[in-house]
């Protein structure tokens, strides 16, 4: 376990970091309590963050103490943006500043320029245009730019990628009959790290505490508990590729639903109202309180939900709803050479073989399988629920080979721990497979514009969390 470093209960590192600051700017009174209020502190890869007050407070808080991480993660979107695409940083801001910024509400963007001013005190410049695209990169790259790109002479684009595997479990299919929820993020491994546990103790509205990334406001890997009792994930929509610019952003709607909800109904009004297409996703939510379990489909046009009291819903990036599939999607939902149909089989195979046993211990289990469907064996790569496309030749796949791709954590939670506003987290891959990022690109040259962007990711001991941790 790394050293921790907790502000609120070590004054004399917290005055240490006032001091500091004044190279970068001056602090104010209001804003030395504010910061007294908030802690940080390192656990097993994880950098765990608490935040409260009103959304100024809690914005500068979080752009304050999280400072460097921030700056780090504009870098390495940057980075990937003008490879990718050829385009300059500045149209890029500029984007989201037309498309995402006018459409956030005030309470959220009052979180946002507490962020801006916590980091331009820290000595960070950055505006607000610029966050906002940080915030909403996964709807203006992987939704907007899809469809703009070939208007401005680029045909630099990636493909769509399939992310994410997660399950909900109620009823007959729970070792107690309550909701267990587990999920794991895939993703690229130079995106913005998505290492950090976000504890929010709003002055109006729910707690949350949810994985997220520095100078976010919402979750992005979205997996989250609030103390109205819901719990909540999500996987991408394979291949979606319609988007409405004019709609609210995704992730603007998922940090309202999220604190302002207190029932799966609420959450999932909010997420439909006004909604842009953006990172469309399937949202798999429970209510410990009642033990319902539901799964909102979001497409742009089409919604699928549907909501029980026994039984599971799955995520493996396969829209179910037949509308979405059909209609907003190019995905082929047969084809088992894919990640997301493999994926999808070994989950319907999992919760049949474990009906009425499923628990915490068992959804850390799913989460870190390497069974591949398709070859019928334990084999770690792109088809696999704890996906390794790093280690895959896709020699019978239809992807890039050896893509620095896949499982960068693992979560679960049960109903016990919700009540307890806590779950079970693991850094870097949900087995616990180690990664270097130099061993990666000295053994696959041909990703050498990646240097300096692949973090290393030791193996890491699952470690549970807790709203409002002080260590």
């Amino acid at each position: 376990m790394t050293k921790k470093i907790v502000l609120h209960i070590l004054p004399l590192l917290f005055w240490t970091l006032v001091a500091q600051s004044q190279a970068a700017g001056q602090l104010s009174d209001s804003q030395i309590r504010s910061l007294a209020r908030a802690n940080r502190h390192e656990k097993n890869g994880w950098t765990y963050l608490h935040i409260e007050g009103s959304p100024l407070e809690r914005g500068f808080q979080h752009g304050y103490l999280m400072a460097p991480e921030i700056r780090e993660n504009l870098r390495l979107l940057r980075t990937r943006w003008e490879y990718q695409t050829a385009m300059g940083w500045n149209y890029y801001v500029q984007k989201a500043g037309e498309i995402l910024t006018p459409k956030v509400d005030a309470e959220n963007l009052a979180e946002i320029d507490g962020i801006v001013e916590g980091l331009l005190v820290a000595g960070v410049k950055i505006s607000r245009d610029e966050l906002v695209g940080l915030n909403g990169y996964p709807e203006l790259i992987g939704s907007w730019w899809p469809t703009v790109k070939d208007s401005v002479h680029s045909h630099s684009s990636e493909p769509p990628k399939e992310s994410c595997s997660s399950f909900i479990a109620t009823g007959k299919m729970t070792a107690d009959g309550k909701i267990v929820l587990g999920h794991n993020t895939m993703d690229l491994y130079h995106n913005p790290l998505c290492n950090l546990i976000l504890d929010i103790l709003p002055a109006k509205g729910h707690r949350i505490l949810m994985q997220s990334v520095a100078g976010f406001i919402h979750s992005e890997t979205d997996f989250f508990i609030t103390d109205a009792g819901l719990v909540g994930s999500e996987t991408t929509i394979g291949d979606f590729y319609v988007f409405d610019a004019k709609g609210t952003p995704e992730f603007s709607r998922m940090r309202r639903a999220t604190q302002d909800a207190s029932s799966i109904q609420e959450w999932c009004e909010i997420m439909k109202r006004d909604n842009n297409g953006g990172y469309a996703n399937a949202w798999l939510i429970g209510d410990i309180n009642t033990n319902e379990i539901a799964r909102l489909e979001l497409g742009l046009k089409y919604i699928g939900f549907e909501i029980k009291k026994e039984g599971y819903f799955i995520g493996s990036n396969v829209a179910e709803n037949l509308n979405i599939l059909r209609f907003e999607t190019k995905r082929d939902e047969t084809n088992i050479k894919y990640s997301s149909v493999a994926r999808r089989v070994r989950w319907k195979q999992l919760m049949r073989e474990n009906e009425g046993k499923i628990n915490v211990k068992l959804g850390e289990a799913f989460e870190a399988d390497h069974y591949d469907t398709f070859l019928h064996k334990d084999n770690p790569g792109g088809r696999t629920l704890c996906g390794h496309w790093e280690i895959d030749d896709q020699l019978y796949g239809p992807s890039e080979p050896f893509s620095p791709e896949g499982t960068l954590d693992g979560k679960v939670v049960d109903a016990t721990m919700a009540k307890q506003m806590s779950f079970s987290a693991r850094w870097g891959a949900a087995c616990g497979m180690a990664f270097s990022g130099a061993k990666f690109l000295e053994a696959h040259p041909q990703f050498e514009w990646m240097t300096g962007l692949l973090p290393d990711r030791p193996s890491q001991p699952w470690t549970v969390f807790k709203a409002g941790e002080t260590k």
